[in-house]
């Protein structure tokens, strides 16, 4: 059993430890998160001349999920 001593020791110093770690996030500078819109997720389709010629309905044909010209896919699950 820890004698109330022993407790108020332990509590002083865990505020002194917290008082310290708050003191050093103030210290911390935060970046401003970026939002993106919705055009970001897209890219522009490569005009390589040394592509085959249906490499692009391959990908759709084994893409489970798309919609019109775009392979719909699962973000930052993995």
């Amino acid at each position: 059993m820890i004698s109330d001593i022993k407790k108020e020791e332990i509590k002083k110093e865990a505020k002194f430890l917290l008082y310290r770690f708050s003191k050093q996030l103030e210290k911390v500078k935060l970046k401003a998160k970026k939002i993106k819109s919705e055009d970001e997720g897209t890219r522009e389709e490569s005009s390589d001349t040394h592509q085959n010629p249906d490499f692009k309905l391959r990908m759709f044909q084994n893409a489970p999920n798309k919609s019109q010209d775009f392979i719909l896919a699962e973000k930052k699950r993995w």
